[in-house]
């Protein structure tokens, strides 16, 4: 374990949010520790968002490193965690990562170097690579990355702007591109501008398809803020054998489809014919088209691509059950 004596002054502070999985703890903060020799200092806050399990005396022995801090936020949610973390953060470069990701020995230096060669960027990224216990399925496309909380955007780094539009980037303006909590860092003017996380669209206990990332993203950029993919900042996580099981992927469609109507995106919200029960027009449009494209798929015994149109038809269902439910 890397022993640092003074960290008062750290150039990074990396927020770690947990909740009842202690299991998983001991080698995030392993990977946390094992930093190269030329990374600047940091400091790393586990932020126990209300645990019930051993989170607290997994995470003590590691105190010692000089590193790592200790957080307790009783307010259960994952956007309450995180701004909890984030107050009492001491550096300007704020990272967030997850209880069950393995960082790379290069991660800090690589945010530090990436804010260094573009001082106008707000927010950086980059890849989540997946650690497989079981082979994916044959069903499992790319479009499921989101459900297993990865994320590959190629190893070209690119600039994003408002609505996630590309600046100077090769890629098209209305490419939608997330960088994701597990591999995310920030500056400190950026929450100062932007505000915290959302607790309204904030993932509870062990809830799925939440989109606080999204949601922050969206509104920073909205105010100008700039966010860059960076393929050198890389972390790796495993990926559980239920998330390779067709319910759980039915199970974050539906649940995302809710969560993004609680988000109320502009640019999604826009619809020539208006709205219906609170839902817009273009909804109802799409769920049919999906719906007529799935039946047609499972006729033709085209598994994969009936499965594809099934997820997108739940999503369009959960967004138009939230905002029909909102309206009774």
């Amino acid at each position: 374990m890397r022993q640092v004596t003074d960290v008062d002054h750290p150039v990074v502070s990396v927020v770690l949010c947990t909740y009842n999985r202690s299991h998983l703890l001991t080698p995030a903060l392993d990977a946390l520790l094992r930093q190269g020799p030329d990374t600047p200092p940091y400091e790393v806050i586990v932020v126990d968002n209300n645990s019930a399990d051993a989170t607290r005396q997994v995470v003590e022995p590691f105190i010692a490193s000089g590193i790592v801090r200790y957080a307790f936020e009783p307010s259960q949610g994952l956007s309450h965690a995180r701004n909890h973390g984030l107050s009492i953060a001491r550096a300007d470069l704020i990272a967030f990562t997850d209880d069950d990701v393995r960082v790379t020995s290069t991660w800090i230096r690589s945010i530090v170097d990436t804010f260094a060669e573009h001082p106008d960027l707000d927010m950086v990224g980059g890849k989540v690579e997946p650690i497989w216990g079981d082979a994916p399925p044959p069903w499992l496309t790319e479009s499921g990355d989101a459900p297993l909380a990865l994320a590959n955007f190629g190893d070209e780094a690119f600039r994003i702007g408002p609505r996630s539009s590309v600046l100077g980037a090769r890629s098209t303006p209305d490419r939608d591109v997330c960088l994701i909590g597990a591999n995310v860092a920030m500056r400190r003017r950026l929450f100062e501008r932007a505000g915290n996380f959302s607790p309204k669209v904030q993932r509870v206990r062990d809830g799925i398809g939440s989109t606080e990332d999204y949601e922050f993203q969206l509104r920073a950029l909205g105010l100008g803020s700039l966010a860059m993919y960076d393929p050198r900042i890389v972390v790796r996580a495993p990926v559980p054998r239920e998330r390779l099981m067709k319910r759980y992927h039915r199970a974050w469609h539906s649940g995302h489809g809710r969560f993004y109507a609680l988000m109320r995106d502009p640019s999604f919200e826009r619809s020539s014919l208006g709205t219906l029960l609170g839902v817009p027009a273009h909804v109802y449009r799409s769920a049919i088209r999906e719906a007529a494209a799935w039946v047609g798929n499972v006729v033709a015994r085209r598994n994969a691509a009936a499965f594809a149109h099934e997820l997108r038809l739940r999503f369009l269902c959960g967004f138009a059950a939230q905002r029909i439910l909102q309206r009774i």
